[in-house]
């Protein structure tokens, strides 16, 4: 069966918010805007991005599965701008036709946490996004912010709830070990996860990510005796190219029904 996917012109999908102002990525499909937050007791600037979506339709998380598309995000402009990250919610894992997808259905508030060069000086986030939204159909969106973020500012409940939705870290899960086994194989590494942990309910999906760029990882085959919880995963680099890992980069995440764990780190055996 042959779909015809309507063409969308690289400015088709643009919105642009000035401070906290909604505009729309995608009038039938994602609106887009940014919550502009508050300074925090470190001197560090939370804020979101919130993304609310069609019924039907869908956006990746940063590992987004065997069919999904990740989310880039361009910082060029910013003032004041140290680093940036991401307290990713925990996503839902989807299933089609055999593919597995990970990422946000109806709503994703995102939050940001940004870093000031100077403390005492304002910050002025400029950000362009582009991300995958889905259904049966995928198409790319696309929208641009511009905010100079409050000083002290006011706390964000939906922020704060969202914030709240993270995985758990490997202690407050009850991780009693983590180790990972790393072989060659033909096309390059083959990672073999062993956690030792509670089950997070349900099939759980475990999620590998090389913590180097460019790298494409296999959806990971998982099983579970007990207490451990074992997922094996092929990693190829850009072109063919070798892989060079670090185990402290290693990120794993195991998803299951009643909670999300986020695993830092990958000790050999």
């Amino acid at each position: 069966m042959i779909y015809k996917v309507p063409f969308l012109s690289p400015f088709a999908l643009i919105a642009c918010l000035v401070g906290a102002s909604p505009a729309l990525a995608q009038p039938d499909v994602l609106e887009a805007n940014l919550r502009v937050g508050w300074t925090m007791q470190n001197g560090n600037q939370m804020a979101a991005f919130h993304l609310t979506l069609l019924d039907g339709w869908k956006t990746y998380w940063r590992a987004p599965g065997d069919a999904g598309i990740p989310p880039y995000f361009d910082w060029a402009g910013s003032r004041n701008v140290k680093s940036v990250t991401f307290h990713w919610p925990r996503p839902e894992v989807f299933t089609l036709g055999g593919m597995q997808t990970i990422g946000y259905s109806h709503e994703l508030i995102l939050p940001v946490e940004v870093v000031p060069l100077d403390p005492s000086k304002p910050v002025e986030l400029k950000a362009a996004v582009d991300l995958g939204v889905c259904s049966d159909i995928c198409v790319p969106a696309n929208f641009a912010v511009t905010a100079l973020l409050p000083r002290p500012g006011v706390k964000d409940e939906a922020i704060g709830s969202a914030l709240r939705q993270r995985p758990s870290t490997a202690r407050e899960a009850g991780v009693a070990s983590a180790h990972c086994t790393i072989t060659p194989n033909a096309k390059g590494l083959t990672v073999t996860a062993v956690l030792q942990l509670p089950s997070a309910g349900g099939n759980e999906v475990v999620v590998v990510e090389p913590g180097v760029p460019g790298v494409w990882v296999s959806a990971a085959d998982v099983t579970r005796s007990g207490r451990e919880l074992r997922a094996v995963v092929d990693m190829i680099g850009p072109s063919g190219a070798p892989i060079a890992l670090q185990r402290d980069a290693i990120l794993v995440t195991v998803l299951g029904k009643h909670r999300a764990v986020e695993i830092a780190g990958c000790a050999a055996p």
